[in-house]
């Protein structure tokens, strides 16, 4: 929906609401126009059931409202001695226009005093958690995520099996644009594999289905710092519109919304504004080479050679001191019979290997330039591949660029899909919202996101720029790490453990700082809690 139309479903919200409840507002000893005026109503709403009045916030919190819907429609009910479990389910189950029912056909007292505890345990408990999913869900959505490293993308310097904290408000909270989601689960519900969100994926439908018209505009909160080049970056995967994406192709065949595509965590290489090129699989910015952060630990795939020597995998694993560089892209360990390993490794690792005298050569693979590797903007004639890319330009809101034939390609995603244009190519016209152009405006920023492990990754390379509305935050924290490769105790990772990404250096853990503050804290409890007793007696 637009604005203006989401505006009309409000008013009509308000229309919906004060048919069904202003006689109830008249027996509560308030006047009946009350119940039409928006926002004010909810706020008059509040002091008749008895409830503190910020809760009218959070029925205008996208997702928080859901919750908090069926909370007010029982809490209403109980106001007018409407209590018993009959009431409550088809409160709930007609989703309040039950409230309807016994506004016009009951007669009804307005119980004003009401208890307001709970009467028994279970409804007590029944509080507590919804109070609880509430908070956290306030959290999860505009405050700090949890989010859980998938692959080996950025291995190294993030590895699989991180479990990170997302900060959503570096860059601005995100307002959810799916309004009817299940709160705290992404796009479908975990151990069910069923959309956890109603939404019609038929990309043929997509404008026309009614639950479609639900979306909410895109809207993202103030943020106090912006992305910067080499950071970091967790976003959703902008052609994230295919069944399976480890069969990537850009003709688009399935849709999802915005903020329930697939999260992708890579470093942002170039900025809006920048000019990028790949050279030998180095990356330039403005015609320099990148200067990436200490921390940042690129990987490439690397032929290790030692026909004729007497070596085994085990061998070169323990000359090489380090399992984990040891595999290929999918993280496992590539043998050829012969001696030949494929293996990635970083430029320090794979020279280290070769100073060793079993070791007969090693070399990085890199695809020759000129030679087509089917990515974006996906025109053979460039001869582009992962390895030798570009230049191309990087998107920057408010920025001009001259369209024609040759570079159309490069921005035809971004002019019908992310900024929702009409498109038509007549001949050689290019005609745009119904009228011919040979220049195009963007309408926001734009970033280039790249896997560390730079052979192995299935970033902006094969799909192309990264709106700005798709960024979802910051990874700030590792508070877990799990190396499934393990044993014992050794599958926890200590030295990532309650430590910091984006930071220059090896990652260093806080986990005795925590644990030390924490006994502290504790301590520090018991004996104010033993002084307390001691002055009460």
């Amino acid at each position: 929906m637009s604005v203006n139309q989401w505006f009309i479903f409000f008013i009509i919200i308000q229309v919906i609401h004060f048919l069904g409840t202003w006689k109830l507002y008249k027996i509560a000893g308030r006047k009946s126009w009350e119940a039409l005026i928006p926002v004010y109503n909810a706020i008059v709403l509040m002091k008749i059931i008895g409830r503190p009045a910020w809760w009218t916030i959070l029925l205008f919190i996208p997702i928080i409202n859901l919750i908090m819907f069926p909370v007010i429609w029982v809490e209403t009910l109980r106001s007018f001695g409407k209590n018993s479990s009959t009431d409550t389910f088809l409160g709930i189950f007609t989703l309040g226009f039950y409230i309807y029912y016994i506004n016009y056909t009951q007669k009804l007292s307005y119980k004003a005093e009401r208890n307001l505890t709970a009467k028994d345990k279970t409804s007590d408990t029944i509080s507590s958690l919804l109070f609880a999913i509430i908070v956290a869900t306030l959290v999860h959505t505009y405050i700090i995520q949890p989010f859980t490293i998938p692959s080996s993308s950025l291995e190294k310097t993030l590895y699989i099996g991180d479990f990170l904290f997302v900060s959503k408000i570096n860059f601005g909270a995100r307002v959810p644009m799916t309004a009817i989601a299940l709160p705290m689960v992404h796009d479908s519900i975990p151990f069910l594999g069923i959309k956890s969100y109603l939404f019609n994926d038929d990309i043929t439908k997509k404008e026309t289905s009614i639950l479609n018209k639900f979306q909410l505009p895109y809207f993202r909160l103030p943020s106090f710092e912006t992305i910067k080049r080499n950071e970091i970056v967790v976003f959703n995967q902008p052609a994230d519109t295919l069944l399976d994406m480890n069969n990537f192709k850009p003709a688009r065949n399935y849709y999802k919304p915005i903020d329930k595509k697939t999260n992708l965590v890579k470093r942002c290489v170039a900025i809006p504004g920048d000019s990028l090129e790949i050279r030998e699989g180095n990356v330039y910015i403005n015609g320099k080479p990148s200067k990436l952060p200490e921390s940042a630990k690129l990987q490439y795939n690397f032929f290790v050679n030692t026909q004729g020597t007497s070596m085994d995998q085990g061998s070169l694993i323990h000359m090489y001191g380090a399992r984990d560089g040891m595999k290929d892209g999918n993280g496992n360990f590539a043998l050829n019979t012969d001696g030949d390993y494929v293996l990635t490794l970083t430029d320090s690792e794979a020279s280290r290997i070769a100073t060793n005298p079993v070791v007969k050569s090693v070399k990085k693979y890199l695809q020759p330039k000129g030679v087509d590797g089917d990515v974006f903007p996906h025109i053979h004639s460039l001869g582009w591949n992962i390895d030798n890319f570009g230049p191309i330009y990087i998107p920057k809101k408010g920025a001009t660029v001259k369209l024609d034939k040759n570079s159309l390609p490069f921005y035809k995603r971004i002019i019908q899909e992310y900024e929702k244009n009409t498109l038509q190519i007549n001949g050689d016209k290019i005609i745009i919202n119904g009228k011919p152009a040979n220049s195009y405006t963007f309408k926001q920023d734009y970033y280039w996101m790249m896997g560390d492990n730079r052979q192995n990754s299935l970033d902006a390379r094969f799909w192309g720029y990264v709106p700005f509305d798709h960024v979802v935050g910051k990874p700030v924290f590792i508070w877990f790490s799990w190396d499934k490769d393990g044993k014992g105790i050794q599958k926890i990772r200590w030295n990532r453990v309650f430590s910091f990404t984006n930071e220059n250096g090896e990652p260093k853990s806080y986990l005795i700082h925590f644990l030390i503050a924490l006994a502290a804290f504790f301590i520090g409890d018991y004996f104010w809690k033993k002084r307390k007793e001691k002055k009460n007696i």
